[in-house]
């Protein structure tokens, strides 16, 4: 696989970058950004000099500023930039997680808050639910975070190292959260969420979606789900062929992954065109760049076993008035697959409809980028705060 790029701006790269800012007053960017973090603040505490209240400045709109940062598509603040005009826009998520690994303060911010009497648990500790859980202590919420697996992090850590490095979701998290008002904890499903609101003021359900869609096709069974594979990639590592079925971000890390492991061919299938793939300009140049192919308008048929191997049968598409459908007599077999993974998204649990249950994230949403959790969990919790201070008459 190509050399990966640098995630981080040098120090003459993150002055190019932040020089270029021309200081809207209508600030489009941070109009387009869900959590409404202010890049033309921190831009200019960075011109000044002034990194750390740069960093607070990110921090305080976004509490998983860096990890966003590294994630973000470009079509948030990026798309929103009217230095694009000019010439091409700012890159400012890289300009933000610059500023936050080179200039965020050791020490996190754990200023005494007054209690307000609330209560709250939060079920998950994915983006959503961790800046629930931050919002709602910053308020004076007493938080408990439920979390089935043995970290945090929930959906990200599906994404590759390369793109996202582990620590830097602890960084997030061990930055901001009061330790005095929130617990954390690990290994606890909560199979009952109904049950906690006899002990809980309020119950904010983060789980994701944590059931993969299904292709309904025969031979189903053979496939990998993008959710295993991601999350256990040195199980499956193979430097034969792999295919991957689906066009979004989680299929092209599926891809990136299996040609960093030594995949020797690697194939895209996308039942729409490849201009229609939900991921941003850079990830479609790297899939080029590392010789990653994308069949478009091609959906599955069938898999079948071949002896250690996986043949995948499918079949082209096109468009008629407006409506995806199968090309007759064009089906076809591709051989000699060692793995074929589907990556075409998730589902959610059903919603239990109760007044204390605040479902947050993409369990409520559907399947959404980092920084549109975060808003979620952020605004829900910004409403409970603030109905303590002025409640409802």
């Amino acid at each position: 696989m190509a050399e990966n790029k640098k995630l981080y701006l040098n120090k003459a790269q993150l002055k190019a970058e932040v020089d270029r800012c021309l200081n809207c007053k209508t600030q489009p960017c941070m109009q387009a950004c869900p959590t409404h973090c202010n890049p033309r603040e921190f831009i200019e505490y960075t011109k000044n000099g002034e990194g750390a209240k740069a960093a607070a400045s990110i921090i305080r709109d976004n509490i998983l500023g860096q990890t966003c940062g590294l994630v973000c598509p470009d079509k948030f603040c990026m798309k929103a930039c009217l230095r694009a005009k000019l010439d091409f826009a700012i890159n400012i998520p890289k300009v933000q997680a610059t500023i936050l690994e080179n200039y965020r303060q050791n020490e996190g911010e754990y200023q005494e808050v007054k209690e307000n009497g609330l209560k709250v648990a939060v079920i998950g500790a994915g983006p959503a639910g961790l800046a629930a859980a931050a919002k709602l202590a910053e308020g004076g919420c007493k938080v408990d975070i439920f979390e089935k697996q043995n970290c945090i992090g929930g959906a990200l850590n599906l994404i590759p190292s390369n793109r996202l490095p582990k620590e830097v979701v602890q960084k997030d998290w061990g930055y901001v959260f009061n330790r005095k008002l929130v617990t954390l904890n690990l290994n606890a499903e909560v199979k009952d969420i109904k049950s906690l609101t006899a002990d809980y003021d309020y119950v904010f359900v983060a789980k994701g979606e944590p059931h993969v869609s299904s292709l309904g096709i025969e031979g189903e069974e053979y496939a990998l789900s993008y959710m295993e594979y991601l999350r256990y990639p040195e199980k499956y590592v193979t430097d034969g062929k792999v295919a991957i079925i689906g066009g979004g971000n989680v299929a092209a890390d599926c891809a990136f992954t299996a040609k960093m492991q030594g995949a020797k061919e690697v194939e895209i299938f996308v039942r729409r065109r490849s201009s229609n793939m939900r991921i941003s300009k850079d990830e479609y140049m790297e899939l080029v760049e590392n010789n990653i192919d994308v069949t478009s308008m091609t959906s599955p048929e069938k898999i079948e076993q071949s002896g250690s191997l996986l043949d995948l049968y499918v079949h082209k598409n096109e468009f008629v008035d407006d409506k995806l459908v199968p090309v007759k007599d064009t089906t076809i077999k591709l051989g000699g697959f060692s793995l074929i993974i589907k990556a075409i998204g998730g589902k959610a649990d059903s919603l239990d409809e109760e007044e204390k249950i605040i479902y947050i994230g993409d369990c409520k949403h559907g399947a959404s980028t980092v920084v549109e959790a975060v808003a979620s969990g952020k605004q829900a919790a910004e409403r409970i705060i603030l109905n303590q201070k002025f409640p409802e008459s």
